[in-house]
This record gives C-alpha cells, structure tokens and sequence, in this order.
C-alpha cells in the first residue's frame, strides 16, 4: 500500500491511565494507524501507564511517561509511591503535560475519554492550544457510562460547555448506531456540529516470530480479564465452570492481566493446575496474536477486548462489569441485542452450572460478520481521513467562546 504524505505533521494524544489498559491500548491503535496512513507524521503519547514500556511502538510514535496514580474505590485518587503527596503528583503530571505540548508544537491534539484530563490537568494546556495552530480533538468510547451516571458526573464541572469551548472535533468510537455515549445530553449547537461518529476502532495482528509467543495449545478458548485489576472473579467463575463440567475438556487460555495481586494470580495458578487443559498466562503484549488465534474469547465487554473480537470475527461470551461504572453491562447488552455476541450477567456466571454450558455451546454460535454492517469496523480508517482533513484545514474561529477556565477546576 502506497502511503500518503503529510509533511512535518505532528500529533500529540493524552492517555490518562489511572487503572486498567485500555486508554493506552486505544491511543497504541490509533497511532499505529496513522504512521501506517501517512509519511510525514509523528505521534507522541502522553501516558500515565505503569507499564507502558512494555508495549513495542512502531517508528515515527513514541511515549513520555507521567507519573502514575491509582484510582480507589471510593473514586479518588492516590500516589503510586508511598513517600509521595498525591497533590505533588499532580502537580508534577500538570506542568509535564505543559512543557511537552510547549516544546513538541502540535498540530493536532487528541485526548482520550478524560475531556479535560485527571483532576483538571488538560485545561491549561487546552487554553493555550485556543491561541496556536493546534487543532483539538476529544475521542470518546462508543459507550462512556449509563447517562444519568454521566450526566451526574459532568454536570458537576460544567463539562459539555467546556468540550464545546475547547475542542474543535468531537469522535466516537462507534457506529451512531450502535450507542450515543452523550444519550439524554441537550447538547448546544458548539458540540453537536463538532461529532463524528468513526465506527470501532478495527486491529490487526502483526506477525510475532514464533519462538517469541507463548507456545499454545489449538482451537483454545481465551478468557481474558484486560488488565486484570477487577478480573479474578471471572477467571475464578471459569475454572469454577471447568470444575463442574469436567466432560468438556477443551483447551482454556487464560491472561490474567498485570494488574492482578499477587495472591490472587497464585490462588488461580494453583486451582488451575488441577485440572485439565487450562493454560495460565500473566501477561501478553501481543493479545491481537492470541485473539486472532483463538477459536472463542470469553471477557468482560472492556472496549478493546470488545473491538479485537469483532474485528477478528470470534464467538464471545462477554461477563460485563456492572461497577461502578456501566459501560461494559450497556456494550454487553447492546451488542447481545445485535446478535453479536453471548452475555452473562455476573451473578448468572456464578452459578457454575449455568457458566459451562455457555461455553460449551460457544464453539458453535454464529460468527459476529453475520450481523455486522459494512462501515461498522472502520473506525481506524475513519480516523485517518480526519486527520488528514484536520491537517489540511484552518483552525476554526469560535468568536463566541470566552475561555475563563481555571487550571483545576
């Protein structure tokens, strides 16, 4: 494929990362997309992954690293480091992200599902952007919470005149048919004509050197946690199927995902070890690899566990997380809805019973390509096109939009 030119064009993406890794993962794809669209362009993510190291990159798209938080149940956050004041963190996060956007010189910014950043962090940055060449993009996941939670959230910082003052384009990673993630919004005229619904973002897997990859039984079915923070339940519900159906011996792979505890993935190791045909991998930076070869996946509905199986057309059963958001419960249901895939409530996967006939029968459900239309999966593609009308085009003139933002608030 010839690749198109876009002299000297720089692209800054901000991935918040405070759990899990589908911020990186997201921001990874998209950026691999748009080096392998175009000549001439540069990607540099902002990242707060604790492993973001751990992925391999391609040419032409790096990362700069800010300090990590966790997030606590209780929604606020804290410092990774013990000695460390959460408010130095932040601070120190804040003034990063400045400089690398003052010394970098966009020409177009993209801020993944977080409109102004952890605790506020983007609004400086996004003020200044008001006074450059930079063009500003906010990317949404088809599906953000349920929209009373969401208009809960936002509402309390005035969030969608924000957006509607500081972005020039506003993407969802979905079909507008699938799911509206601003649903129950009366959105101002400053947001509605910035929308652009792209479709799921499509993967691929690239050739990995076979003495690289972990060595895999066939036909397996992979279950898989994400990162693996909130994933024991589902890994232990599996092998809890397993224990019940004992008959049905096919081949399970299991990614615990790297933010498992310690104790739980050598409680899982240990149970898994008793039985048959069960392989436990901790961590695998090559998941399209073992998506695309599995004959079934079975997760919880995360969005890029959701667009590797549909763009590797693979049989799911989704086992969606209902808290303390409910994004993957609402992806879940939709696409069951759509006859995409299977679903188990969390409290239906507890019974063991009910759990291994559903994966006994998944080998045989239909593929999602049966039900899905044609521009669906081009989210990637989508993407690529905009970039190259946002790099062509003049920044919009909001005469309007008076930016009296406060960094923090």
């Amino acid at each position: 494929m010839e690749l198109n030119r876009l002299e000297h064009t720089r692209i800054l993406m901000y991935s918040h990362d405070t759990f899990g890794l589908g911020h990186l993962r997201r921001c990874r794809a998209i950026a691999h997309a748009i080096v392998e669209q175009f000549k001439g362009v540069s990607v540099l993510i902002i990242s707060g992954s604790q492993i973001a190291g751990a992925f391999n990159f391609r040419a032409r798209v790096d990362f700069v690293k800010i300090p990590s938080v966790i997030k606590l149940y209780n929604g606020e956050y804290d410092s990774i480091g013990e000695y460390i004041d959460i408010d130095e963190i932040l601070e120190m996060r804040k003034l990063i992200i400045q400089r690398t956007a003052e010394v970098f010189q966009p020409d177009i910014f993209i801020a993944d599902k977080e409109p102004m950043g952890l605790k506020g962090e983007l609004i400086p940055t996004l003020v200044t952007f008001k006074d450059t060449k930079t063009k500003t993009v906010l990317g949404l996941r088809d599906v953000m919470d349920s929209p009373e939670l969401l208009k809960k959230e936002w509402a309390k910082s005035d969030m969608v005149n924000k957006i509607g003052a500081l972005y020039d384009r506003v993407w969802v990673y979905g079909p507008e048919t699938f799911w509206n993630p601003l649903r129950g919004f009366e959105l101002p005229e400053t947001m509605t004509g910035k929308m652009a619904y792209t479709g799921f973002l499509d993967r691929e897997a690239f050739n990995m050197p076979d003495d690289e990859g972990p060595q895999l039984p066939e036909n397996y079915i992979l279950a898989t946690a994400g990162g693996g923070g909130d994933g024991v339940v589902l890994m232990e519900q599996i092998l809890a199927a397993r224990e019940h159906d004992r008959a049905n011996d096919f081949p399970i792979v299991m990614v615990l995902g790297p933010f498992m505890k310690s104790d739980s993935r050598d409680r899982i190791r240990l149970r898994a070890a008793s039985l048959p045909n069960i392989t436990v991998l901790d961590f695998e930076s090559h998941m399209e690899v073992l998506i695309r070869n599995a004959s079934a996946i079975v997760g919880m509905c995360g969005y890029n566990t959701f667009c590797e199986a549909m763009s590797f057309d693979k049989r799911t059963l989704f086992v969606p997380r209902t808290t303390p958001r409910e994004e993957q419960l609402i992806r879940a249901t939709r696409a069951q809805e759509l006859g995409l895939c299977e679903m188990l409530l969390p409290e239906e996967a507890a019974v063991p019973s009910l759990l291994a006939e559903k994966l006994a029968a998944l080998p045989s459900i239909n593929v999602p390509s049966k039900r899905l239309n044609p521009n669906d999966m081009a989210g990637l593609g989508t993407i690529c096109s905009e970039v190259a009308m946002l790099s062509q085009s003049s920044k919009p003139v909001d005469a309007n939009s008076e930016i009296t933002l406060m960094a923090g608030q």
